[in-house]
């Protein structure tokens, strides 16, 4: 008996500990990451997208200035927090990636084909990612805000939310596997739960963003591929439905949180 009380004092003892360590390693994290901020390299990629929207190129020689992101032509602040959408043009719900290569071929003659199936980093890969740092960041601070009135739109949420929560591979994994519950981490990673509103610049409202690990800038599209490489099921296709239907969900789910895109990643 006096042995089983004095076990139980002493993991009483070490359960403020605990806390105490589990808190700074949070902190830590979190002055990390501040610091890292503070020069962004994603900057880099956004002036490079600024410049490539700006500017003439592709078989047709003309710019991407009339590129209607769902605010209008040439309307570029705003948009990012509006997407995915349904456009009357494609018939399609289109996130910022989609929307992107429609733009590409059709004001300057790319083939978009062609750069979907381009490995990331590579070729006309590099400019989408600088494109998409570029348009995100004139919307930071902005608070997402997806529409829902076409029946379009309201389709691939509800395919979306399947998608997100669908076990399989051979791990049986899901997006909810790691994002449906409050607090949890993976080592030093805390994992957003995307079923409810995680609030400003986190999770859907934090990508794209700059991997320092990497040291390259990571599109939505990129990091959900990422995802599907951690489940162990087969790379989806670049700004395929599926993609475009995760993010309408976590998208609807993120509705007025505000966006810090491009954040800064580990």
């Amino acid at each position: 008996m006096i042995r089983r009380c004095i076990a139980a004092w002493a993991a009483a003892a070490l359960l403020p500990l605990a806390a105490l360590a589990q808190t700074s390693t949070a902190d830590g994290i979190a002055q990390y990451r501040a610091l890292l901020a503070d020069g962004n390299p994603a900057d880099l990629w956004e002036a490079k997208g600024e410049g490539l929207w700006k500017t003439k190129r592709g078989p047709k020689n003309a710019s991407l200035e009339a590129c209607d992101l769902g605010k209008g032509a040439g309307v570029v602040k705003g948009a990012f927090v509006e997407l995915p959408r349904f456009f009357a043009d494609t018939q399609r719900v289109q996130d910022l990636e989609s929307r992107l290569l429609s733009c590409l071929q059709v004001q300057q003659g790319f083939d978009a084909a062609e750069i979907a199936a381009t490995p990331f980093g590579r070729g006309e890969q590099v400019n989408m990612e600088a494109l998409v740092a570029y348009v995100s960041a004139e919307s930071r601070g902005l608070k997402f805000n997806l529409p829902q009135a076409h029946l379009e739109e309201r389709k691939m949420l509800e395919a979306g939310k399947k998608i997100f929560f669908f076990r399989g591979g051979p791990y049986d994994f899901a997006c909810a596997s790691c994002h449906s519950e409050a607090d949890k981490r993976i080592r030093l990673q805390d994992l957003p739960n995307l079923t409810v509103n995680p609030g400003d610049g986190i999770g859907f409202a934090a990508w794209p963003a700059y991997r320092v690990s990497s040291g390259e800038l990571w599109s939505m599209q990129r990091r959900l591929n990422d995802c599907y490489r951690q489940q162990r099921f087969p790379f989806p296709g670049y700004a395929s439905d599926a993609t475009i239907a995760l993010g309408v969900y976590m998208g609807v789910q993120a509705k007025g949180a505000a966006s810090i895109a491009p954040a800064i990643k580990r």
